[in-house]
């Protein structure tokens, strides 16, 4: 349970999660018409490509959830952590998120189905980097347990029960700028198209150069440096 949030674990959670909504609402309205950070809309979706004996959609939704995963399993690799802390190597996954977000729009530009696969990559790359903060789950491409949890703790605080207030701030924010995202992408792809995707790429780009710069100065960082000199 969150007792208190830092506040770059607040903006970083913020930030993402605008950035994956952008992406997504772009995702939508491009010529797929599918998401790239929902995946059980998109095995509904495969589900019934099955059923109806479609191969293209089987195909086509199948290497996109294989996509998803894929990233998720690169983050996996690169970060080796389930609880979030400042330090690990949560800025060379943001790096190549953004690298795999420029590759996307450029497949787009060329009307690319493989252009989407990148950026379902990006985003479960994005969505596994960070599994939990103080026992609290986060997540920060798509809002279906988080909205649930959401609800539980309302009904607990309507019931007289205790329930921690940070958390449910935390997953207010990240759902509204989710959706405020969402919006920011939709508009933006109806008056420049996928050129959208400029504004989550800049977005990831900041965050992991801020994150990088401000984990190398970490005490525990800086301490074999006065090792070595002390000795």
């Amino acid at each position: 349970m969150i007792t208190k949030l830092p506040r770059w674990i607040l903006w970083g959670g913020a930030v993402l999660a605008f950035s994956a909504g952008c992406v997504n609402t772009a995702a939508l309205m491009g010529f797929a018409n599918l998401s790239v950070s929902h995946v059980t809309g998109n095995v509904s979706l495969f589900a019934a490509a099955i059923a109806y004996l479609d191969a293209r959609s089987i195909l086509y939704i199948g290497t996109l959830l294989l996509s998803f995963l894929a990233g998720a399993i690169l983050s996996g690799f690169i970060i080796g952590q389930d609880a979030l802390k400042l330090g690990k190597r949560y800025g060379q996954a943001l790096y190549i998120e953004a690298a795999l977000l420029l590759v996307s729009y450029w497949l787009y530009q060329q009307h690319d189905f493989l252009g989407q696969l990148a950026a379902a990559m990006a985003c479960g790359l994005q969505n596994a980097m960070v599994a939990t903060y103080s026992g609290a789950v986060i997540r920060t491409t798509h809002l279906t347990g988080l909205t649930s949890d959401m609800g539980a703790a309302i009904g607990n605080w309507l019931a007289g029960r205790a329930i921690s207030k940070p958390t449910l701030g935390f997953q207010a924010v990240i759902w509204y700028c989710f959706c405020g995202g969402s919006a920011v992408g939709a508009y933006l792809f109806a008056k420049v198209g996928y050129e959208a995707l400029f504004v989550p790429i800049t977005i990831v780009l900041t965050a992991a150069f801020i994150y990088n710069y401000a984990s190398d100065r970490l005490p525990e960082k800086r301490e074999p440096k006065r090792e070595r000199h002390s000795s």
